[in-house]
């Protein structure tokens, strides 16, 4: 049974008194974050195994990050971009080369990166591709995620992104994920302009395609002249224990998403990036964000990205995930209260059961989090266990014996 302390019931209570109720968190009220672990407002350390959605991949708190930030808060936050700024372009420089591509189009969120790469597409597809004005196609998949604004929600086959919030955007195909046949077919159609997808399915579950799955995307797109548009904001950053998940396949996407670890989990920063031809289709005053390629975002992001580097975190994630997987798989041989477990890298799930309407998963999440280890459902029946990369390995075999023992007790 999970005890929520007096100092952060009177937390929890403020919120529900006078903060919309669109979230449902567990009943931790957090403080403090340094490394893997957070701390709730009553002192109790709690390791930290969701990295706020992956979007603290370098572990809270760094200290290249926060130092990087503190340095520039001193200077200059934000100009808008009806100037220029002094950090905004050695970042574009140094993001383009990272990823290589030849432009980014700096923005705020993940979210609102997909949707300009949505505009990015149509336009593309219009300018160059040649489809008539306002029938441009988007295909998108089963059980994606890419926010909850209108555009993003249209393409969702969740009801609770969907219900009640009609009508919705047109232009958009959803066809199964993992389906190269059905992608094949969709792409018959003149009129599609690109395929967005996650080359892992975060919000789904960690939904890892077959073996060749994003191979055999890239052929089929590139056939059909039609973009493959990769959202990468929970798999990018190293999470998956590669620079991107797409480099398991060695295939670039023509436009790529990035967003939560782009900066460390310190400031809000996303990017969309692209080659000349795609990129240049947009001109001045067709898309814009007052705070999008702002200073401190420049600067937080490049020091977010030189900490993957310098710390070799894509490295890291792929060998701790390993023994992570391993450690579970022997768990899920012993259990019979677990189905499987599934991932890449440091973004892993394990599924308890085929009861997605269930709620074993929130009660195992808060026994967990009474043994010390905090981590969220994704669904009724699967949990998402995604720490930061800079864990190490005598504290990912603490992590995974805590896991056990709560399961082994859970009843």
């Amino acid at each position: 049974m999970f005890t929520i302390q007096t100092d952060s019931q009177a937390y929890i209570d403020q919120e529900s008194r006078y903060g919309a109720h669109n979230y449902h968190p567990l009943p931790v009220v957090l403080k403090k974050g340094k490394g893997i672990h957070v701390w709730d407002v009553e002192g109790k350390r709690y390791v930290d195994f969701l990295s706020a959605y992956s979007a603290v991949n370098q572990g809270h708190c760094h200290p290249k990050i926060i130092e990087a930030l503190n340095r520039q808060a001193s200077e200059l936050t934000l100009t808008s971009r009806a100037f220029y700024n002094d950090q905004l372009g050695p970042y574009t420089e140094y993001i383009t080369d990272y990823f290589g591509y030849d432009k980014v189009l700096p923005a705020n969120s993940g979210v609102e990166a997909g949707e300009a790469a949505v505009k990015l597409c149509r336009r593309w597809g219009y300018d160059v591709k040649g489809i008539p004005t306002n029938q441009a196609k988007i295909i998108f998949v089963e059980g994606n995620f890419w926010g909850r604004t209108l555009a993003a929600i249209s393409s969702s086959t969740d009801p609770s992104s969907r219900i009640g919030f009609g009508p919705f955007m047109t232009g958009y195909e959803i066809i199964p994920y993992n389906d190269l046949a059905a992608l094949e077919q969709a792409l018959q159609d003149p009129n599609v302009a690109g395929f967005m997808f996650e080359p892992i399915q975060g919000e789904a579950g960690v939904v890892v395609p077959d073996e060749g799955y994003l191979t055999g995307v890239r052929q089929l797109c590139t056939k059909a002249n039609v973009l493959m548009i990769a959202d990468e904001v929970q798999t990018g950053i190293a999470r998956t224990g590669k620079r991107l998940a797409c480099d398991h396949e060695h295939v670039k996407p023509d436009i790529l998403i990035l967003g939560k670890a782009l900066s460390g989990g310190v400031f809000p920063v996303s990017a969309v990036l692209a080659d000349d031809e795609i990129m240049l289709t947009i001109k001045p005053g067709e898309h814009g964000s007052t705070f999008g390629g702002n200073p401190l975002a420049c600067a937080v992001a490049r020091a977010a990205l030189e900490v993957v580097v310098e710390e070799q975190l894509a490295e890291r994630a792929q060998q701790m995930g390993v023994l992570f997987r391993k450690r579970m798989q022997e768990l899920v041989d012993s259990s019979d209260q677990l189905r499987l477990v599934r991932g890449k890298g440091l973004l892993n799930a394990i599924v308890i059961n085929d009861r997605p309407e269930s709620e074993t998963a929130w009660n195992l999440c808060l026994a967990l989090a009474e043994n010390g280890l905090l981590a969220k459902p994704t669904h009724g029946n699967i949990i998402r266990f995604a720490p930061p990369l800079v864990i190490e390995e005598d504290q990912m075999m603490a992590c995974c014996d805590i896991i056990e023992q709560t399961i082994s007790n859970f009843q």
